[in-house]
């Protein structure tokens, strides 16, 4: 391997894992370079990291992935790509229509906490009101503490007209779609359920980031019903990244107290 390759290789494989500067509250996700394809056509998604929608395009590790697949109806392939490609998937879409489902969970990570108010900032963020009271009775450091955070990322894609319904994937949090952007009878309000471990996640907060056609992005945030149902106002033309976040204390083995899984979903309204 050329030196010139083994460098880009290594700087593409480290940026996720720089440190907690490099992932402090940024999001992760799929971004698909076509949301609507034909069946049959190219197929290209983009795995990126960042914060607003905005972020860094990362590369194809397969040590860096658990489960990485293409789903559509009861119809499940994995998605096999090369060391470094970018884009992370780059494929043909099903010879069918439907919606089609991209699935991407990532390997544990870990980040370190040199500051408890950057830890404060983050659970204020993401709404863990009782993150600073059960971090203090649990007697656990104020500095130099770790995380440990799983991504658990979803998109929809429309194949062909698009039609079609999306899956429960078994991951341990994860976005249900429970209406279709892309179908003919959508009515503009996307409607989804947050689960955890196979179980609605009840009044929990979902931030949505909107981008419309110009490519400017709002953020806001809505709250799931009693049922874990979110009810989410969208507009044509515009690209949609929803997430939610459980935090939990750490159970395993690793040096760390707090453990985060982060569910995310895309998906682009039809103009």
């Amino acid at each position: 391997m050329r030196l010139s390759r083994f460098v880009f290789l290594a700087a593409m494989f480290l940026a996720p894992f720089a440190g907690a500067g490099a992932v402090l509250a940024h999001e992760s996700w799929l971004e698909p370079q076509q949301y609507q394809v034909e069946s049959g056509g190219d197929l290209k998604a983009d795995l990126k990291n960042g914060e607003k929608f905005i972020g860094s395009t990362l590369a194809y590790f397969k040590n860096n992935i658990v489960r990485f697949d293409m789903i559509m109806g009861e119809t499940s392939v994995p998605v096999e790509g090369r060391l470094g490609n970018i884009p992370a998937l780059a494929t043909q879409a099903p010879a069918v229509d439907g919606l089609l489902v991209l699935v991407y969970q990532s390997t544990a990570s870990s980040l370190k906490y040199s500051e408890w108010q950057k830890f404060m900032a983050f659970a204020e963020h993401k709404d863990f009101k009782t993150a600073e009271a059960d971090h203090i009775a649990a007697g656990w450091p104020q500095e130099g503490f770790r995380e440990i955070y799983t991504r658990y990322i979803k998109s929809l894609v429309g194949v062909g007209n698009g039609e079609g319904a999306d899956v429960v994937t078994g991951m341990e949090t994860e976005f249900v779609a429970l209406t279709n952007p892309y179908s003919a009878a959508f009515d503009g309000t996307m409607q989804v359920q947050v689960l955890y471990q196979a179980q609605p996640r009840v009044d929990a907060q979902v931030e949505i980031f909107h981008r419309d056609p110009k490519g400017e992005v709002t953020v806001t945030t809505t709250r799931t019903d009693d049922q874990g149902v979110a009810r989410i106002p969208v507009t044509p033309g515009s690209e949609y990244l929803l997430d939610a976040v459980v935090l939990r204390p750490y159970a395993g083995d690793k040096d760390a107290v707090w453990e985060t899984l982060w569910a995310a979903l895309t998906f682009k309204v039809p103009e």
